[in-house]
């Protein structure tokens, strides 16, 4: 426990879509405090990160929120600005965004969505560690977990804008992680699988009109382990890489995903 002890760490993607099921962001968020992080919780929905801090705060943790929309710069340059404010550091900026809404294969692919996907999928996370990476530099250190996908690795029919900007999300991760280590700054990825959350779930459930229960036992037949993971399994492994446990991993793309990454090749 409190592997994070005296940590000041943004979440990126803090709050979720409604759904019976915790979201990644949520999860990381809730378990960066439960060992030991101060964290600031940022999400283009306010009232959804401030349900994330309601829940932090309710077991003891220490967090705040901010409204931030990552595809703007400015929002970026504010982010990193509020959390100094704040906080006076950062320690692990932690990257929780990904949007896959009106993909479509090549031929089918509408030039407004494949660059709205590709804006918040990359330029994102590229945003944020921009205006970050000079406070960590000026610290000795930190470190740096983007959420990519194994759609990045795997194939992915009728997903081009996600994929791809899951894989240039990867290129990225190992740019930051060798063009940062001589300043003591980590940059990893990790690459969930079929996991059980709320934008999984009731987001494709919607969109496809089908069954969520159906959905979910589709979705558990192709993992290999035999069910799909939770946003808890995905947080778990952003703990370990925030952590001082992992001081000597940078470069990574960590499949957090029961096995279904291991048929390729």
């Amino acid at each position: 426990m409190h592997r994070l002890q005296n940590n000041i760490a943004i979440v990126v993607g803090a709050g979720q879509t409604p759904g019976a099921t915790v979201g990644n962001g949520r999860a990381t968020a809730i378990t960066f405090a439960r060992e030991g992080a101060t964290v600031l919780l940022a999400d283009r929905d306010l009232a959804s990160a401030e349900e994330t801090r309601a829940a932090i705060e309710g077991e003891g943790g220490r967090a705040s929120s901010i409204e931030v929309d990552i595809t703007r710069e400015d929002d970026c340059r504010r982010l990193v600005a509020t959390c100094l404010e704040r906080y006076g550091r950062i320690d692990v900026l932690h990257n929780n965004v990904g949007i896959g809404a009106h993909d479509a294969g090549v031929t089918g692919t509408e030039v407004e969505h494949f660059e709205r996907i590709f804006r918040v999928n990359l330029e994102g996370p590229l945003l944020t560690c921009k205006h970050a990476l000079p406070a960590m530099r000026a610290e000795g250190g930190g470190v740096i977990t983007n959420v990519s996908s194994i759609a990045s690795v795997a194939a992915a029919t009728g997903l081009v804008a996600y994929k791809t900007s899951k894989a240039a999300l990867n290129a990225l991760t190992q740019t930051l992680a060798l063009a940062n280590a001589r300043y003591g700054i980590r940059a990893n990825a990790i690459l969930p699988g079929l996991i059980n959350t709320p934008m999984a779930i009731e987001g494709i459930s919607a969109a496809r009109g089908v069954d969520r229960e159906q959905l979910i036992a589709q979705r558990d037949r192709q993992v290999p382990l035999g069910k799909m993971g939770t946003a808890w399994d995905v947080a778990a492994a952003a703990l370990f890489l925030a952590s001082d446990e992992a001081k000597f991993i940078t470069g990574v793309l960590l499949a957090v995903d029961g096995g279904q990454s291991a048929r390729i090749g």
